[in-house]
């Protein structure tokens, strides 16, 4: 764990609204639906906690630990090119509720807040939340402008379609 400071205020705003968005910053809420049942949940659950969504996503995790936990460190490699430094800010372990944010630290392209929550809701259906807001930090963050908000919906989108399938024969029917 560094003391690195985050780039970016207010931190942890994601804990209580995955819609909360500060001025200046660009708002993403990206939801996919995995499928239905408890067996999803739990399934989908282990996988967002422990990084295997995004090792299967195919970009590199350098973490702190073998779970979400706040005040991890965690380095997000994508194309063995751009390293993303990130803290775990907050996590969820509940009935209905888990998953983890984090904060980017320096070196980070971006600057801003990235939530991904698995959700059951009370008719059992399970959905995975991407929920963020940032902004361009590094040069060609800012260079690809609305590109580079293109590509973050994208990976969002792709993080669930990862996880359904990670969750595939599982749902209730």
């Amino acid at each position: 764990m560094s003391s690195a400071p985050f780039t970016y205020e207010p931190v942890g705003a994601t804990r209580d609204d995955l819609t909360y968005c500060p001025p200046g910053f660009h708002p993403m809420l990206v939801r996919t639906r995995l499928g239905e049942g408890q067996e999803v949940f739990r399934r989908a659950a282990e996988a967002v906690l422990t990084w295997e969504m995004h090792r299967a996503l195919g970009v590199g995790i350098d973490a702190g630990a073998d779970r979400a936990a706040p005040g991890v460190d965690v380095t997000i490699t994508l194309a063995a090119l751009i390293k993303a430094p990130c803290r775990i800010i907050w996590t969820a372990q509940e009935a209905r509720r888990a998953g983890w944010a984090y904060g980017t630290l320096e070196g980070h392209p971006e600057s801003g807040e990235e939530a991904f929550l698995v959700h059951r809701t009370g008719d059992g259906t399970v959905w995975l939340t991407v929920a963020a807001f940032s902004k361009a930090a590094k040069w060609y963050a800012k260079a690809g402008g609305p590109a580079t908000r293109g590509f973050q919906h994208a990976y969002a989108r792709r993080c669930g379609a990862v996880l359904r399938r990670l969750c595939e024969g599982l749902s209730e029917d």
